[in-house]
Order: structure tokens, then sequence, then C-alpha cells
């Protein structure tokens, strides 16, 4: 039941944060917006995310995921209701961003995914939480063309407040999680956070990973913000663009299945290395190939299986080195690096668009950090540590 919640979980409230990018083009047109105002509002949206994540982390550590997600949905939800009436840049900055990232951040599938590991053996985790990671991406595949059809046949508006009403549906899940985060485990049980902290931040592989995963939310938030209105730019149907993200997510169930089971035979380090170079040469395809839509599509599709597929591993390597105890901190921390990115990519590809008209600088970005992020995972130190209490 614990596996199933957290799924679903993960499926909703990724899924959800997945369409906000639809709203781009008809929210900026129907207010005359720059689109680096809308940009700037996801931006935020991505910080508060990752600023609030490990608070909201430690908070589930010691009192555990429930009262935590029950109210982050109630934000994330609220947030997402108040768009719709969003008058001006500041109020959309507020709402979409302040509001629905600090939603995101006390309901994030991340505390789904440590509530799921303290329930399964260490022999079972990466698997476990592949499974997690796909239902965030099953999610995506649902949203996207669902919340296309509901701004298609509603208007952007009415379509924002059923979004709201199906984020919602993630209260009566939490309380399927465990209450006490000791309860399933006691691994760590004896060492505290703050001493967990300093431990992790003393640790090289620790920065390192967090690093590396700046790398993975400047693409993904970049992506799935900005794509749609790329494909737009390309004369596409809005149609596309909205198959195209819903073709990501559903490749990428894929590629988190083949993550975790991956995580669970060889080196997470070397897996991850492997996924960011692959970014690298799927994007530069991308940029050299005659573009039509079969190419959207195609590019979707080798993204998808590289896409989420980063987090299992990275959630694995946390598990494995300090134990999964003071896991959704810890994990805060490294999510805090990846929402950074996200803020990034997302500022900065609403910036240079309306500064070029083209999001092509953003594109070469993307796979100059594809190299960086390949290369700084190499170093990574995956053995778990062993601390003076475990060897008394």
């Amino acid at each position: 039941m614990v596996v199933g919640a957290g799924c679903l979980i993960s499926l909703i409230g990724f899924g959800a944060r997945s369409s906000f990018g639809l709203f781009l083009e008809p929210m900026t047109v129907a207010h005359a917006w720059p689109r680096e105002t809308f940009a700037l509002a996801m931006a935020f949206q991505n910080l508060l995310w990752g600023l609030g994540l490990p608070i909201a982390g430690a908070i589930a550590d010691r009192r555990g995921a429930v009262g935590v997600i029950a109210v982050g949905t109630m934000l994330y939800a609220g947030g997402t209701l108040a768009m719709a009436s969003a008058e001006s840049g500041t109020a959309l900055l507020i709402a979409g961003g302040v509001v629905v990232g600090l939603g995101m951040a006390f309901s994030s599938f991340s505390l789904a995914l440590a509530a799921m590991a303290r329930v399964v053996g260490p022999e079972r985790r990466s698997f476990a939480l592949g499974v997690g990671t796909a239902a965030g991406s099953l999610g995506q595949v649902v949203f996207s063309p669902v919340v296309q059809g509901f701004i298609v046949n509603y208007g952007w508006s009415l379509a924002l407040t059923l979004l709201a009403t199906m984020i919602m549906a993630m209260l009566p899940l939490a309380f399927v999680l465990p209450g006490n985060p000791t309860a399933d485990q006691n691994d760590g049980g004896d060492f505290g956070l703050t001493a967990a902290l300093t431990e992790a931040l003393n640790h090289r592989g620790y920065l390192l990973l967090t690093s590396g995963f700046f790398v993975c939310g400047f693409h993904v938030a970049f992506v799935v913000v900005h794509f749609p209105a790329y494909v737009r730019d390309l004369g596409f149907d809005a149609a596309v663009g909205a198959y195209a993200i819903a073709i990501l997510g559903l490749f990428n169930i894929m590629g988190a299945f083949l993550s975790g089971v991956a995580g669970q035979r060889y080196s997470k380090r070397l897996s991850l290395c492997w996924i960011y170079a692959g970014r690298a040469l799927v994007i530069t395809w991308f940029l050299t190939a005659p573009m039509s839509a079969s190419t959207v599509y195609l590019f979707s599709a080798a993204m998808g299986v590289l896409w989420l597929s980063t987090v299992p591993l990275t959630t694995g390597i946390v598990a494995q080195v300090f134990g999964p105890r003071y896991m959704a901190t810890l994990f805060g921390v490294v999510f805090l690096g990846h929402q950074l990115g996200s803020f990034t990519g997302v500022w900065l590809g609403g910036r240079i668009h309306d500064l070029t008209g083209s999001y092509e600088l953003m594109w070469q970005l993307a796979v100059a950090l594809s190299v960086f992020a390949t290369l700084i995972h190499w170093p990574i130190d995956e053995k778990p540590l062993v601390r003076r209490s475990q060897t008394v």
C-alpha cells in the first residue's frame, strides 16, 4: 500500500507539474506578457521547490511524511487555482512561483520515494525507486494531453481550475504513508540529523552528485516549460508540443525502469555518466536533423529514455552511501542543486528567447552541460560509509 500510494503521489505531482509549459503561450498571449514573465514565475517555482525540499525532508525525517505532503498538496492546488486569476506578472510570480513552488516542495515525489525506500530492503531499493520514478513519468503521459484538451475545449483559465482539482487527489493518498519515519527501519537511527548533514556535506562524492544534478534540472525544466512553445515557433500545431511532452514521459517509464534495474546490477555513477553523455548526443542530433513532426517525436522518445532515469540512480547513491534514515533530507539538499539548475534553465530560456528570438543558444548550453555532468560523475565514490558506531 505504501508503494502504491507513493507511486500515485508521484504520478499526480509530477504529471501536474509537467503540464505548466502548456500554459506559456496562451497566458502570455492573453495578457500581452513577454515570455520572460511566465518563465520567471516558473523559474521561481523551481527555485522555491528546491529551497523548500530540504526543510520538508527534515520535517518528514523527524515526524513522517503524512502531514508534510498534506500541507504541500493544499499549497500546490491553491497556487495553481490562483494562477487562473493572476492579472499581472507579480501576481503570477506569487501564485505560480512562490505558492506552487512551496507546495511542490512539501508534496514532492522525493518524499514519497523516501517513504518507499524505508519499507523495502536494500536488495530491492533501486528497483522500487525506479518504479516510483516511472509513475511520475506516467503522470506526464496522462496529464499533458488531458490538460491540453482542457485548454482547447474550456480555455486556459478553467483548465488551471480543473488541474488544481486533480492535484487535490494527493491529499487522501498522503495518509497511507507511514506516520512514524523510524517505524520500518532503524538504519542510522542513533545518528542525528545534524551529524548526518555534516557528514554528507564533507563527502566529496555527495558534493559532486549535487553539482551534477544541477545539469539534470537545467535540462528538465527548460524542456518541460519551453519545448511546447519551441515547437510552435517551428510552425507546428500546439498539439504536437503536447504530444511531444507525453511521448517524453511515456518513454521515460521505460528509462526509469531500466535505470532502477541498472542500479541494482551495475555501478550507479557510471550509469549516470552514460545517461548524460547520451543526452549530449541526442540534443546534438536534434539540432542538426531535418526538422519535422517525426523528428520532434523521435527526440522526445530518445530524451524520455534519458529523462528521469537519473533519479533512481541519484537517490540510490544517497541511500547506498549514507543509508535510508535521513534520505529525504539528504536527497533534498541534492535536489536543491537540481532546482538551481531548473531556475537557470527556465529563466534563461525565456531571457535568451526574448533577446535573440531563438532558443538556439539554450540548446548549445544544454549540450555543453551534458558533457560537464558526464565528467563530474566519474570520480564519485559510491561505497557505503562505515560509521564508528557500526564498527563497535
